[in-house]
C-alpha cells in the first residue's frame, strides 16, 4: 500500500502513561509510521507523548486532536515546540475546532466562532515559531505580545486540522498542513476533498505539501459475527451520542435516515436498538470491521483514493487487548 499507516491510541484505553509508550514501542516494531493520540476529558496530552517520543526512534509522534478551547494560543505553541523537541522532530502538531460539550462543560469556555478561533490560533503559533512572539490582533484573540525566551524555529512541527464541514475543511487546506478527518465514507472523502483543494488555492499552496490522513475504524477477528457485531455498536454509538457532528457529516453523505433512527433509539438510551439501525451496508462503508482479510482489503482500498497520504487507524471502542493485536498485526501486513 503506497499511504502510510498511523496508529490512533485513546488515553482512556491505559492505566498509566507508561503505557502509551509500550504502545508506541509496540507500534514502531510492527513498522507503523506515526501514532496519534486525542485529548477530550482524560489526560493531559503531553506527558504520554513525551513519554513515546522518548522511547521510540523512527515513530512519528502526533495529537489528533488538542481544542483551541484548551489552552491559549501561546501555551499551545510552547506545548508544540516543546513535543518538537522531545521527539527531534518527528512531531506533528494536530488541533480542531472541538465540541459545544467538551468546550462548555469541561473547559467553561462558550463555544462561539469555533472556525474563526482556530483560524488565529493556527496564525499566533506560527508568529511564535516564525518570529518568537505572539503578537496579534484579531477578531478572537488581542495578543500585545512577549518575547519566546527560545526565539524563532528552525523546524516547527507541521499543524493539522481535524475538521468535518466544508468550510472547516477549505479552512483545513488553507492554514494547515494537514487534514485529518473522520467518519468519512469513500465517496464523502473524495467530495470533501474538492473543499480541501479549494483551500490550497486561496492559499496559493502545493497541494503535495499537506499531509491527508483519514481516521478509520478498524477490528479484525477470525468470528466475524462478533468483530461486526462490536464494531456496529461502536459507530452508531459515534454517529446517535457523540453529539451533532458526526451524525451530521454522516448523513449529508446519504444516510439521513439511519442517523435519524439511530438518534431517536438514542433518547431511549437504547444501545442495541442504536446498533440495530445500522445496515450492513452503512458499516461496510464506515468501518473496517471483518475476517483479517477483509479488513486488509478495506485499508488497502481506502489508501488508494487519490489525494490520501495516510490512514490512522482507530481501534473500535471497548475491545479486548488481544482484538488490538490482532487488528495491528493485520493492518501491519500492508505496511
Amino acid at each position: 500500500m503506497n499511504a502510510e499507516l498511523d496508529l490512533l491510541v485513546s488515553l482512556g484505553d491505559y492505566d498509566r502513561p507508561q503505557e502509551v509508550a509500550d504502545r508506541a514501542v509496540q507500534a514502531e516494531e510492527l513498522g507503523f509510521d506515526r501514532i496519534t493520540v486525542g485529548e477530550t476529558t482524560g489526560w493531559d496530552i503531553v506527558p504520554p507523548l513525551t513519554l513515546a517520543a522518548d522511547r521510540t526512534d523512527e515513530l512519528g509522534i502526533s495529537t489528533n486532536v488538542i481544542s483551541p478551547y484548551s489552552r491559549t494560543p501561546a501555551m499551545l505553541a510552547q506545548t508544540a515546540l516543546t513535543l518538537q523537541a522531545a521527539a527531534d522532530g518527528r512531531y506533528r502538531f494536530g488541533i480542531g475546532p472541538s465540541s459545544p460539550a467538551i468546550t462548555e462543560r469541561w473547559h467553561g469556555m462558550e463555544f462561539d466562532r469555533p472556525l474563526r478561533r482556530t483560524r488565529e490560533t493556527i496564525e499566533i503559533m506560527r508568529r511564535v515559531y516564525d518570529e518568537g512572539n505572539p503578537a496579534y490582533e484579531g477578531d478572537v484573540f488581542d495578543v500585545p505580545g512577549l518575547g519566546y525566551e527560545r526565539g524563532p524555529t528552525e523546524n516547527p512541527p507541521p499543524i493539522d486540522l481535524g475538521t468535518l464541514g466544508p468550510k472547516a475543511t477549505e479552512m483545513a487546506g488553507r492554514f494547515g498542513d494537514g487534514w485529518a478527518p473522520q467518519m468519512f465514507t469513500a465517496d464523502g472523502l473524495r467530495d470533501r476533498l474538492e473543499d480541501l483543494e479549494r483551500g490550497v488555492e486561496l492559499a496559493d499552496k502545493d497541494r503535495s505539501d499537506l499531509r491527508v490522513a483519514p481516521i478509520v475504524r478498524v477490528i479484525a477477528g477470525e468470528d466475524r459475527q462478533e468483530v461486526r457485531q462490536k464494531a456496529r455498536g461502536a459507530i452508531a454509538f459515534m454517529l446517535g451520542a457523540y453529539g451533532p457532528y458526526y451524525g451530521n457529516s454522516v448523513a449529508e453523505q446519504g444516510y439521513p435516515d439511519v442517523v435519524s433512527e439511530i438518534r431517536a433509539a438514542w433518547q431511549d438510551r437504547n444501545t442495541d436498538a442504536m446498533a440495530a439501525a445500522l445496515p450492513d451496508e452503512v458499516l461496510d462503508e464506515l468501518a473496517a470491521a471483518g475476517t483479517p482479510d477483509e479488513v486488509r482489503e478495506w485499508i488497502e482500498a481506502y489508501g488508494e483514493i487519490d489525494g490520501v497520504d495516510a490512514v490512522q487507524i482507530g481501534f473500535i471502542n471497548g475491545i479486548s487487548e488481544d482484538e488490538k493485536h490482532t487488528t495491528m498485526e493485520t493492518v501491519a501486513d500492508l505496511g
